[in-house]
């Protein structure tokens, strides 16, 4: 999340994505002495934002001094529309002409259902990224699980093993891959039971 100090009293912070707040992540921030929740409660205009008012203490030579702060929370296109916004608001001194506000209300729409529709884009990535990831943490695994067991069981066996686990690669199935893991680790603590028995 980036953040654009406003002055010494205020930020505004950015996020690139559809906004989720966590109200552990808002205790971070300092005391907080008032909220108000534009994304729920849209202003006519068509604004969204999320504002806190917080009080948070620094060091100073007398002390520690408490002050006042406000944050504002909002993606980088609500930022971009009320950046409009305010210039036409300052342009039109107040009195935007009914066209216009009408306009900006439909383009708050839009980015909001833009901001959405983004946010499940990269959850779709995100999810396909973790499954990658712990496709790839199983093949691993299964691979060591097989090194092993050529180093105390039948090649035999071992060999048939190894094809099953190559058709259930090739299936590209990570429920297939995760079942096919536990069986191996199943059997792989059978054989080094049988190990362990025959050793003693």
């Amino acid at each position: 999340m980036n953040v654009i100090n406003i002055d010494s009293l205020g930020s505004v912070c950015l996020a690139m994505y559809a906004i989720r707040l966590n109200p552990a992540v808002t205790k971070l921030i300092g005391t907080i002495k008032s909220e108000k929740n534009y994304l729920k409660h849209v202003k006519q205009s068509g604004y969204r934002s999320y504002h806190l008012i917080i009080y948070y203490t620094v060091d100073t030579i007398k002390g520690p001094k408490k002050l006042q702060a406000e944050i504002q929370i909002r993606t980088m296109a609500m930022n971009f529309w009320a950046t409009i916004e305010h210039s036409l608001q300052y342009k039109y001194k107040g009195d935007m002409p009914e066209h216009v506000a009408e306009r900006l209300s439909k383009a708050a729409d839009a980015i909001n259902a833009l901001d959405h529709e983004m946010s499940s884009v990269r959850n779709e990535i995100m999810d396909a990224q973790n499954s990658s990831q712990m496709q790839s943490n199983l093949v691993k695994d299964i691979l060591i699980n097989i090194e092993n067991l050529y180093k105390i069981a039948n090649k035999r066996e071992i060999m048939k093993i190894q094809d099953e686990f190559l058709r259930v690669f090739k299936t590209k199935d990570l429920q297939q891959l995760k079942r096919f893991h536990r069986q191996l680790d199943i059997i792989s603590e059978g054989y080094r039971a049988q190990a362990v028995y025959h050793h003693v």
